[in-house]
């Protein structure tokens, strides 16, 4: 497993990639006043409330709150994980990624053999399709047809065909040993325990598997005839986890620039036949159910996600799984819906059957979230008596508190009252103690503290950190941010020529990092020729505050008889500044 990516390697890269330059290739910016500005991409929107700050090398919407740096947006807008995200950015600047030698480690000739593998299915796909155009291999043609499949679908999926034999792959591709050894590493040959090894895929379709940057990285493979598996996957390798990727994600997102909706569906055949039919918005788990990581990137890529499954017992217990995996990122904004077929159908047969305007007016009438969710609940109970009642409200009240505290959250619970006929009042006599006391705890507004003021003004504006003296008061401080103030004081003078955008990706993923983003963007009404003489201000408060605790705390010491010489002579010190500072 690859190491870290070193936090140098990060600051540079920021250094080196200019917002403006990353956003515009995929929105297009027009220039307004010092900024820059759009429509925001991550929600819909009529006038743009989208900026982004060259000078900052930081975005925000005033709409929906989107907002971060260079890599933050690789992220969102291209569906990718945060080490994916930071790849995307390095290639496109033409820069490799070093990583931190801390745990198990790929060498030089690993990382080589890595790139290698991308390039090997890239290239054992091409063969794959190239079977399809031999005449000897028309019956593979021939049930394409028989599915519905135009030669255009099979070659914007990438289809292919390999035939009824052990060595095809391993005889063009691997007959060098490194190379065999590679093959066997990602999943494409099976070595024989006496040595050797042979092709895992024969007689079988070929559907390749790519990866949110179009790389090649498995396959799946349907067989024709009578053999067994039916469907076959890749098995996991160092580029290929079943558990992260979704089947088609990659053409989804090629095809649309704003996703609106998402279909998941459980075969790639399913995937395959919806596009032909023009349905071109499925992807599909690779024989797993839908994981967190799933989720997670569908919410990245859309803000609605349906899920198809087939109505029998096995259907149902996979999609309330689905749920169960879901809950935690089913934030205000985002939908997830579930749409059941009926029984021995499946999404392939269903869009043959009724074409591709009756297919979606189901998809039209999926059940939301919070139905599937009380119903399957409410199978559970008989709401004839009270004792049921309060077991509904114990089978809910778990999967509810998964959710982001939100406009959502809070329609789960109003509906949850609903069908116990009891008021909120009620509702919260059944509630847990914690828990009816965090739906009550009032969101309190932040006051505008020295404090709060100082680290604003410095992620906003990092050079006024640039002459300052050294101010270790800072640490001492007893006040709520004083330790985070004093680290970014300490970045910005090492760092002159920092960012916000760099600022802010050192506390990435943390509650520290989450405030100082808002506070990038903070409207404190100040204008800009007038900041450093009020940041400067501001550090006399903070240093007087400083004062007036040293003090107090000598005092309290005094008291119990507890000072010592040197601290006697700070506290007459602090005593007599103050004087001079206040004359009476």
């Amino acid at each position: 497993m690859a190491g870290r990516i070193p936090r140098d390697f990060i600051d540079s890269l920021l250094a080196r990639a200019d917002i403006v330059d990353v956003v515009d290739s995929r929105v297009k910016l027009k220039k307004a006043g010092q900024n820059h500005q759009a429509c925001c991409p991550f929600h819909n929107e009529k006038s743009p409330s989208f900026t982004v700050s060259q000078s900052k090398q930081f975005y925000h919407c005033f709409g929906c709150g989107a907002h971060g740096n260079a890599i933050s947006f690789v992220m969102e807008y291209d569906g990718l994980e945060f080490p994916d995200a930071v790849e995307e950015l390095a290639s496109s600047l033409g820069l490799e990624v070093p990583r931190e030698q801390s745990g198990p480690q790929l060498t030089p000739a690993q990382v080589q053999g890595k790139k290698d593998l991308y390039q090997l299915m890239e290239q054992i796909s091409q063969f794959y399709q190239s079977q399809l155009s031999q005449p000897s291999h028309q019956h593979a043609v021939d049930y394409l047809k028989g599915r519905g499949l135009s030669g255009e679908i099979c070659q914007h999926f990438g289809i292919g065909y390999i035939p009824e034999a052990w060595d095809e792959v391993r005889k063009r591709f691997g007959r060098q040993s490194a190379a065999e050894k590679q093959l066997i590493e990602g999943g494409m040959l099976i070595a024989k325990e006496q040595g050797g090894s042979y092709d895992r895929f024969r007689n079988r379709i070929m559907f390749p598997i790519r990866d949110r940057r179009g790389r090649v990285i498995g396959f799946g493979g349907r067989v024709l005839g009578d053999g067994t598996p039916k469907y076959l996957n890749s098995p996991e390798t160092p580029i290929f986890h079943k558990g992260r990727e979704l089947y088609a994600l990659y053409e989804v997102k090629k095809a649309y620039k704003d996703v609106k909706r998402i279909m998941v569906v459980e075969g790639y055949m399913d995937v395959v036949a919806l596009a032909q039919f023009g349905i071109d918005y499925a992807v599909a788990s690779l024989g797993t159910s839908t994981t967190p990581e799933h989720i997670q990137t569908l919410f990245r890529t859309t803000d609605e996600v349906i899920c198809c499954y087939d109505g029998d017992r096995a259907g149902r217990d996979a999609a309330w799984r689905a749920l169960e995996n879901a809950l935690p990122y089913i934030h205000d904004g985002k939908a997830l819906k579930f749409m059941f077929l009926p029984d021995g159908e499946d999404p392939d047969s269903m869009v043959r059957q009724e074409g591709k305007e009756a297919f979606e007016a189901r998809l039209g009438k999926a059940a939301p979230l919070s139905d599937f969710l009380y119903e399957h609940l409410l199978q559970q109970v008989d709401m004839s008596s009270s004792d049921s009642k309060t077991k509904l409200a114990q089978l809910a009240f778990p999967l509810i508190a998964k959710l982001p505290t939100g406009v959502f959250s809070q329609m789960m619970r109003e509906k949850l009252a609903r069908l116990l006929a009891v008021d909120q009042a009620g509702l919260d006599k059944l509630l847990p103690k914690t828990e009816t006391e965090a739906v009550k705890k009032p969101q309190q507004k932040q006051k505008v503290t020295p404090m709060r003021l100082a680290v604003a003004l410095v992620v906003q504006y990092p050079n006024l950190a640039q002459d300052l003296p050294p101010l270790p008061e800072i640490n001492e401080l007893n006040l709520a941010g004083s330790i985070l103030f004093a680290q970014i004081l300490e970045m910005c003078q090492q760092q002159p020529h920092i960012t916000t955008g760099q600022l802010i990706e050192h506390w990435r993923g943390t509650q520290e990092g989450a405030q100082l983003a808002k506070l990038a963007m903070w409207d404190h009404h100040i204008d800009e020729p007038q900041v450093e003489a009020v940041f400067l201000d501001t550090l006399d408060k903070l240093l007087s505050i400083y004062i007036e605790q040293k003090e107090e705390k000598l005092l309290a010491k005094a008291r119990t008889g507890q000072l010592s010489l040197e601290e006697k002579k700070q506290l007459t010190e602090l005593i007599q500044s103050r004087k001079i500072a206040s004359p009476s």
